[in-house]
């Protein structure tokens, strides 16, 4: 049965507000009325929204979402209408859902930001706080604007930095299926013909004779044991000490930590640019900024610097001492500080970085390539030329 929610006024004119189940919209208008109150308003309060997986809602939508409303707004329709249309014509159902909540909140008297932050898992801690210092200065339209150009270009970093990793991924799946295959299914045939003719084997095509036994009679063990490495690992992570040691390491690896490296600097500089120029405090953008580094050691750097500004400080000295942003980054923040447009500064050191993040990651997948290539020819050939040595031992005792 659905929930409805209602205001009414009492015979002595208290406003009222509740909630009750009742089939439709006419039995609770009836119900209010035969308990002597005047009905205000009542409305069908919104279902919970669940965002499953594979029916959430993406970027792109609240992209697509985002630029419509600023456009609505802009063009003079009021929030409440705005919020109707893009409710009724997105084609994402968890995003139409979370959309008429809204609506009913911003009816309910709620600012446009406070109900947004009740469905954090459609608009992030930013998305709220640009949207609310929009608000605030009235200028709405242009900060959901901001918001959208800010997305898409944060989605595209990320989807650089990802797509970085599919092939090597790709090649490293194929070599491990290369192996368990030709460990499976052609060495016993290979050490069947061996023990046939009972010769000894060198040393190499014993290991590798060895480790066929063990994947054909222990892989139930090997699986417990990498189960068990990913699943410790991850509890490590979970840890504040182990989050910062893993984050660390990531950093410091050669090719692969520079793309980390310049993506955590784009997003970080972008983000704050854009929280600053919208009228979000310094000190806000720099919270919100690090919940969203996505790097432990990053995240701490920004809020020491957090810190640094709260005791009068500048927020260059701090992010210097981290070591972790590069001293071109550390020298235009300085900079701008000391002329008032730290937000435009930090735009153009996000547009160098996500540039720069394109040359490292066409740098990492140059160099993946041939890398992951030799070795799958040798673990592969290795394996191959071990168990053709017998055989070429028994044509030399021929000869």
């Amino acid at each position: 049965m659905p929930v409805f929610n209602y205001t009414a006024r009492t015979l002595t004119g208290e406003l009222q507000s509740g909630s009750i189940d009742l089939p439709n919209h006419d039995d609770v208008v009836q119900h209010l009325r035969k308990n002597r109150m005047i009905v205000v308003k009542v409305q069908q309060a919104p279902r919970d929204i669940k965002l499953s997986f594979g029916k959430g809602i993406g970027t792109r939508d609240i992209v697509i979402f985002t630029r419509q409303f600023a456009t609505m707004i802009n063009s003079g329709l009021p929030l409440v209408q705005a919020l109707d249309i893009l409710s009724e014509q997105t084609e994402n159902k968890a995003l139409k859902d979370v959309t008429r909540a809204v609506v009913y909140d911003v009816e309910s008297g709620h600012t446009l930001a406070d109900a947004l932050r009740k469905h954090p898992k459609a608009f992030t801690e930013l998305y709220v706080n640009m949207v609310a210092a929009g608000e605030a200065g009235g200028i709405l339209d242009t900060i959901l604007l901001r918001l959208a150009t800010f997305m898409e270009k944060n989605d595209a970093l990320v989807r650089k930095v990802k797509g970085a990793a599919i092939y090597p991924a790709v090649i490293f799946s194929v070599a491990i299926l290369a192996v368990i295959v030709l460990l499976v299914f052609v060495i016993p045939v290979f050490r069947s013909m061996f023990a046939d003719v009972k010769m000894e084997l060198p040393l190499p095509t014993r290991i590798v004779i060895g480790l066929s036994d063990l994947l054909k009679h222990f892989w139930w063990l090997i699986g417990l044991g990498i189960a068990a490495v990913i699943f410790g690992t991850r509890r490590y992570y979970a840890t504040p000490s182990g989050r910062l040691n893993l984050d660390r390491i990531m950093l410091a690896l050669p090719i692969l930590g520079d793309v980390i490296r310049k993506s955590a600097v784009s997003r970080f500089t972008r983000t704050l640019g854009t929280l600053i120029a919208s009228g979000v405090s310094i000190l806000d953008g720099l919270e919100i900024t690090a919940k969203t580094a996505g790097n432990r050691v990053i995240h701490d750097a920004v809020m020491e610097s957090r810190a640094s500004i709260a005791g009068g400080e500048t927020i260059a000295a701090p992010l210097q001492k981290s070591r972790v942003f590069p001293p071109m980054v550390i020298s235009m923040i300085a900079v701008g500080e000391q002329t008032g447009g730290l937000d435009e500064m930090l735009t153009k050191i996000a547009d160098f970085y996500d540039e720069e993040v394109d040359a490292a990651v066409e740098a990492l997948l140059s160099l993946m390539e041939p890398v992951m290539i030799v070795l799958l020819g040798v673990v592969v050939g290795g394996m191959i030329v071990a168990m053709y040595l017998p055989i070429f031992g028994m044509i030399g005792a021929v000869q």
